[in-house]
């Protein structure tokens, strides 16, 4: 009984993803015959866990431990009034859900998108950013030159799952917020004018607009002091700031 509690125990250890029915499996086809229920008790008095997932590392464990070194990547497909189709390439911090646009353009060409990707990597160096990750989907619009320049600078890259776009939500929810509150309630007339639209809503999503997943905090800016003083409440002065004519809204402090 000793050398199969030595053997469940070694292959627990060596398969840390293994339930105890899987060990239970394991050890049939070795020869060992012993009952499931004793794997799962010789698990148990050892003190460890013998549900399947004890020590596994799930995609979510991932994104959770890496969140201040992951970035995430995708390309926004939009059409201007002319009808030609632009392709907008964006990157977003997950730790402080900072956006980067990095382009748009209607011809996503290798070497556009190599070039979009030393921006990305002068701009992460230029503010300190040490990103170790970036989770893309499997785009043919990415290049082979786009994950080896990454790659040289110590940033790997991550590809989702084949048609999973849940395994990159935060970029995903990004386009979403993006269409909702930009695209879908603006005329783009040409490259020129997506641009000066996604610029002014790339600083107004990272430095005024609030996220729930970083407690309502901005990208750019922490959350302020509390205001705990009745007096102050009577005499606060909010003014409202638009931008790009009224779609985007400011709320602020009259100076």
């Amino acid at each position: 009984m000793r050398s199969i509690r030595i053997l469940v125990l070694r292959l627990a250890r060596e398969n840390p993803s293994w339930g105890y029915r899987r060990l239970h499996g394991e050890l049939l086809v070795l020869g060992v015959k012993v009952a499931a229920s004793t794997v799962w008790k010789i698990l148990k008095d050892a003190g460890v866990d013998p549900a399947p997932a004890r020590s596994s590392s799930t995609w979510t464990d991932f994104l959770r431990s890496q969140a201040d070194a992951l970035l995430a990547c995708d390309f926004l497909e939009t059409v201007t009034l002319s009808g030609a189709r632009m392709y907008v390439l964006a990157v977003i911090e997950h730790s402080s859900r900072r956006i980067r646009i990095l382009g748009a353009t209607a011809h996503p060409t290798t070497s556009w998108v190599t070039q979009a990707a030393k921006n990305l990597v002068m701009d992460l160096e230029d503010v300190g950013c040490r990103a170790r990750f970036t989770i893309r989907d499997r785009d043919g619009k990415f290049p082979a030159l786009f994950d080896a320049l990454l790659n040289d600078t110590g940033i790997e890259v991550v590809l989702t799952g084949i048609q999973m776009p849940r395994m990159n939500s935060i970029m995903e929810r990004w386009v979403q917020t993006c269409r909702h509150e930009l695209l879908d309630r603006t005329l783009i007339w040409n490259q020129r004018h997506l641009l000066h639209a996604l610029r002014k809503f790339e600083e107004f999503y990272n430095s005024h607009r609030p996220h729930q997943g970083i407690a309502n905090a901005r990208p750019l800016h922490p959350l302020p002091t509390p205001i705990d003083d009745p007096d102050k409440f009577r005499h606060l002065d909010i003014r409202r700031h638009d931008r790009l004519g009224g779609i985007l809204h400011e709320d602020r402090h009259a100076a």
